[in-house]
């Protein structure tokens, strides 16, 4: 299996100004077409090569993981947003964060607050476990909740070059601004 990079559902410059055309371009365009080519040259001839990329995720070690989880880890940041996102979840996950953090509001501080804590690079996720239950957690550089058994539902990304071009050193007000572009559809389906 040879995995290509895939067309976002929206285009570069839809998510300005939250995420400028210039970022899209770099972060999506580059370094995760960087992470899906190192993919591919890992996988070939080897007992992955034909494996799901979530399987290679929670089997891999190495550099094979860091590629895989990074190319995985962008694809679903990036699809998890919309130039027409915003606003707040509905239904069964709704119920569910409110019943587990209080409010949707109280969600929203606690998971940006595990975003801005995370020393150096990472990511900060939305997951749940087999039950619904649903936990924020913190991984570092190519980390991924699916190693620990958790079905991610949304991601934002700490890596500098997630934000550096639009917002400098100022990760907390990137990680505050996300929410303007968070497709909750997308983020409902995958609960």
């Amino acid at each position: 299996m040879v995995y290509t990079l895939p067309k976002l559902p929206y285009a570069p410059d839809a998510l300005a100004p939250v995420i400028s055309q210039e970022t899209v371009d770099y972060h999506y365009g580059k370094h995760e077409k960087a992470y899906i080519d190192n993919l591919n040259k890992l996988i070939d001839g080897t007992i992955y090569a034909d494996m799901p990329l979530e399987d290679i995720i929670r089997t891999a070690d190495g550099p094979l993981f860091n590629n895989a989880s990074q190319a995985w880890n962008h694809i679903f940041y990036f699809f998890a947003f919309s130039p027409e996102g915003g606003g707040e979840p509905e239904g069964e996950l709704r119920k569910a964060i409110d019943e587990q953090f209080g409010s949707f509001d109280d969600f929203k501080k606690e998971f940006e607050e595990a975003g801005t804590k995370i020393f150096g690079s990472g990511w900060v996720w939305l997951s749940k476990d087999n039950d619904g239950k649903l936990f924020i957690t913190q991984t570092s550089n190519a980390g991924n909740p699916l190693t620990d058994g958790l079905q991610p539902l949304l991601v934002f990304d700490v890596w500098e070059h997630a934000y550096y071009l639009d917002y400098q050193n100022r990760r907390a007000e990137q990680l505050h601004r996300l929410w303007e572009i968070v497709d909750w559809s997308v983020v409902e389906s995958r609960y």
